[in-house]
């Protein structure tokens, strides 16, 4: 999974790692000439006295030492520009991908872990390409190439490079094996960990107000323990490779002067061949030990990549039509015919059978206990999701079948929880029609009384809003949200309990300015509070993902028991208030 990543992803870049290729070949091999030239001055030039040549040698080690600096740093500047692009084109296909995804997919990774996959996981394969391109490639040039420049000076010590690389990996190679399964576990910790603090941050209110806060600390204790105790394995297994690739380093060593100094001695080895060959051994050893520290880096972004490749292979449910419908047959209509919609592996559906038709200009509410299924069938309209069986049609199109484009600019949506923008309030506002004047802003916020309070901010429609409205109420948060549907002026509209934070009165004023803004629009208003809903054209009531009534008020108070027992609740509520 790993190569399948690097190699789609790096394609664009094939160029610059082209070039940083030829720069550490060619600086990989300055590097392995230095010993000879070392090896030439201490035969030719000390033990003979000859001045010049050690000068003239050594100018020449001076260029080739330049030389391998100047391609080491071209490569690194290539191979990061690369691994950068990289890191922002994974990056990008992940943030388009989780974009087209339906709330099913969202569900099905967890806001957390896709936070996770996008940021953390693709720094790890983003780590392994910064390590490849300046340390893999030079690794087998001059393993290999030491090993012929090693031969060249002595042929009779060969035998220890035959046993210390194999050592040297095979205890790497121990070590290496342990730790995948480590690195596997670490990312499904890291994703805990996000999601316990994501849950303790968002819920920081509710923690607070039920005194939970120690056993806040304890489940965060318990996740963060288990993310640091896996993290200290693998440390502790990664802490063992440098003392023992030292360890067989510097035997290794040890082992070339005892022998070498014999063949010294007996005149078989000059002393500048032995210095080049102990050189050449090092140069050999550290080659393997830069292969393996980019190998204690591949398995965890082997994982890494595994996590990343689930997400841009995972295809969302909803699915673009081939062939997209961009001429419609109706203005502001929206119309369900027996649909039903089914989570992968339930086995009983959210909704079943839900037909109704809602018309232009005409206020269609849905009310039903919680759990009926009110904000999936809502859901099925913008195509969030889409439905299991049945059609969803908007102005006389299957939802299905229309442009993406096309549907969502005829909605506009005020999800169950109003959702706000890092940015101030004019940028939220044109969420909804990025073209839109501040007068039509200003209008937008009257209508959704909210022009008095945005007034009062400092700035006004410059004001600042903090990452999800958290300096907002959540009843200013909702009439924001409601202003910025007007913005867009759409055909259908679409409130999802979006009037639950606002007392009476607002709720009755808003209303009644909605009235002639939205003459010539279908609204559908998911309630919960009856007053709210009694001056509907038709109330949809659902009851276990069923229609159990569907008319206006009067009609369900008479035919429908199930809107009955909700009404006579809520009122029984309000006389005990």
């Amino acid at each position: 999974m790993l190569n399948r990543i690097l190699r789609t992803f790096l394609r664009p870049y094939w160029r610059a790692l082209a070039a940083v290729l030829v720069l550490q070949l060619v600086g990989t091999i300055a590097s392995l000439y230095l010993p000879s030239l070392n090896a030439d001055i201490i035969d030719h030039g000390v033990a003979t006295g000859d001045t010049g040549y050690i000068f003239s040698t050594g100018g020449w080690m001076l260029a080739v030492t330049l030389l391998q600096i100047a391609c080491s740093i071209a490569a690194v500047y290539f191979g990061a520009r690369s691994a950068a692009g990289f890191g922002r084109d994974v990056r990008g296909a992940i943030f388009h991908r989780v974009g087209g995804f339906s709330a099913r997919e969202v569900a099905q990774f967890g806001a957390p872990s896709l936070i996770t996959r996008t940021t953390n996981d693709v720094q790890q394969v983003q780590m392994i390409v910064v390590l490849g391109s300046t340390m893999l490639i030079v690794a087998p040039i001059m393993c290999v190439g030491g090993i012929v420049l090693a031969l060249r000076q002595d042929v009779g010590l060969s035998w220890l490079l035959l046993v210390a690389v194999p050592v040297l990996l095979a205890v790497i190679g121990l070590i290496v094996s342990r730790m995948v399964p480590q690195f596997r576990r670490m990312q499904v910790l890291i994703d805990r960990v996000n999601r316990v603090l994501r849950e303790q941050l968002s819920g920081i209110r509710v923690v607070r107000a039920f005194v939970r806060e120690r056993d806040e600390v304890r489940r965060f204790a318990a996740a963060n323990g288990e993310l640091t105790g896996t993290a200290l394995r693998v440390g502790r297994l990664q802490a063992l490779i440098f003392p023992s690739v030292m360890l067989v380093l510097n035997a290794s060593s040890v082992a070339v002067l005892w022998f070498g100094a014999h063949r010294v001695e007996t005149g078989e080895m000059q002393i500048g061949a032995l210095t080049a060959f102990l050189s050449y051994l090092v140069q050999i050893l550290m080659s393997v030990t830069m292969a393996t520290f980019i190998a204690t880096m591949i398995p965890r972004a082997s994982v890494c990549a595994e996590r990343i490749a689930e997400v841009l292979d995972t295809d969302s449910s909803v699915v673009p039509p081939r062939q997209p419908v961009r001429q419609l047959r109706e203005h502001g209509a929206v119309e369900l015919r027996g649909v039903e919609f089914r989570f992968p592996g339930a086995a009983d559906p959210v909704l079943r059978d839900i037909t109704f038709r809602a018309e232009a200009g005409k206020t269609t509410a849905i009310i039903g206990s919680t759990g009926a299924g009110k904000t999936t069938l809502l859901s099925l309209i913008p195509r969030l999701m889409d439905a299991t069986a049945g059609q969803v049609l908007v102005d006389g199109v299957d939802v299905r079948d229309l442009d993406p484009d096309v549907l969502w600019n005829r909605i506009g949506l005020v999800p169950q929880r109003p959702y706000l923008f890092t940015g101030t309030v004019a940028s939220n506002l044109r969420y909804g029609n990025p073209d839109a004047g501040d007068d039509e802003l200003w209008e937008a916020l009257e209508i959704a009384q909210a022009r008095e309070f945005v007034a009062e901010m400092p700035g006004g429609l410059a004001a600042p809003i903090a990452q999800g409205g958290t300096n907002v109420s959540g009843g200013q948060r909702q009439r924001i949200a409601i202003a910025r549907a007007l913005v867009r002026k759409p055909e259908v509209y679409l409130f999802d309990d979006s009037f639950s934070a606002l007392d009476l009165a607002t709720d009755a004023r808003l209303r009644a300015a909605l009235a002639p803004h939205t003459a010539e629009a279908a609204m559908i208003v998911v309630a919960q509070r009856v007053s709210t809903i009694v001056h509907a054209d038709q109330i949809v009531v659902l009851e276990n993902g069923e229609i159990v009534g569907l008319g206006t008020h009067r009609e369900l108070l008479r035919d429908c028991p199930t809107y009955l027992e909700i009404v006579e609740s809520q009122m029984t509520a309000e006389e005990a208030a």
